[in-house]
């Protein structure tokens, strides 16, 4: 009788699929903002929510790339589960370093909040990615963007881009923008800043130049988001974001993403890969439900009033 339990005993422990305690996630945050914040919150709710134990060692590079590729190389020696990058810059550093780790230290990577995957050199294939590595796409729907703008200043005639051209998910919208602009009948004057530091003159060379400003999502910009936001006031110029959590921090508006839902949406395919999913056979995902978040008062503060026709969609406003 003992015998037949032991062996019923372990043909459980065998069929049962089973969440180990110690599953490892090794995150490669390129900088800590709200959006960025939101993902790594999401993600680890959404697999708490779902009955997985995880230990995370959570990296922040601040926005350095020298250090963002540093952790890169760290995370490879922690060898955990699954390494996650929030963000291109890191996303790049990580799959550079596993890229050139011997094969046994190689690991299944997750990026999430990343533009465009593709031109950021992550993957080939959005369908096949292929290899160790997916993810969830954060790329803009940029036209609607901007009739978000067009509807609050029909008349506009130049447009203000503020990115960091270092940054491949902000430089590849800039072609997009330029497109866009030329369809739409406006010009886009671009100001870049290569570190947080920057961020405020940039900001302030458009004065006079632009009747608005649109930020993406641009890692160094978003950082040094209150820099932009003081020139705006200042000089009464209205600031756009492209993420609903700035508008919180003061831009006029965004018809955006919540970056929550986002690490939320990455969560579940990280589970799918602790569940033993091969990577290369998972999708590249979108993220494309749009919120509307207003900011009334700073709208005031930067001299525009929000259009009726929006204030009745807004998800959120912000008095």
């Amino acid at each position: 009788m003992k015998k037949l339990f032991l062996s019923l005993l372990m043909c459980l422990l065998c069929t049962t699929p089973v969440f180990a305690e110690n599953k490892v996630i090794s995150v490669n945050q390129f900088v800590e903002h709200p959006a960025l914040d939101a993902v790594l919150k999401g993600l680890q709710d959404s697999l708490k929510d779902q009955g997985i134990e995880v230990k995370y060692n959570v990296h922040n590079a601040q926005a350095n790339m020298g250090t963002a590729t540093q952790i890169a190389k760290q995370m490879v020696g922690e060898k955990p589960d699954i390494m996650v990058a929030i963000a291109t810059p890191s996303a790049q550093a990580c799959a550079q370093a596993l890229n050139k780790a011997p094969e046994d230290m190689k690991r299944p990577f997750l990026f999430t909040a990343v533009t465009d995957p593709v031109a950021a050199g992550l993957v080939n294939d959005l369908n096949n990615p292929g290899g160790y590595i997916t993810g969830v796409s954060d790329l803009l729907p940029l036209k609607e963007h901007i009739n978000m703008v067009m509807t609050f200043m029909p008349g506009i005639k130049k447009l203000g881009f503020l990115y960091n051209a270092g940054e491949a998910n902000s430089k590849v919208l800039v072609p997009k923008l330029q497109a866009i602009a030329a369809e739409m009948g406006f010009e886009v004057v671009e100001a870049t800043a290569s570190k947080t530091a920057d961020v405020y003159q940039a900001a302030k060379s458009l004065v006079g130049r632009v009747d608005a400003v649109f930020i993406p999502t641009d890692n160094t910009i978003v950082s040094a988001l209150e820099s932009v936001l003081k020139v705006g006031v200042q000089n009464k110029l209205p600031i756009f974001a492209a993420d609903v959590d700035s508008v919180a921090r003061g831009a006029v508006a965004a018809m955006g993403f919540d970056y929550y839902k986002h690490g939320v949406q990455t969560g579940v395919m990280a589970a799918k890969i602790l569940n033993g999913q091969n990577p290369a056979e998972i999708p590249v995902e979108f993220q494309k439900d749009l919120e509307l978040h207003i900011n009334k008062t700073f709208a005031e503060k930067m001299g525009v009033t929000p259009p009726a026709e929006l204030l009745q969609k807004a998800t959120k406003i912000y008095e």
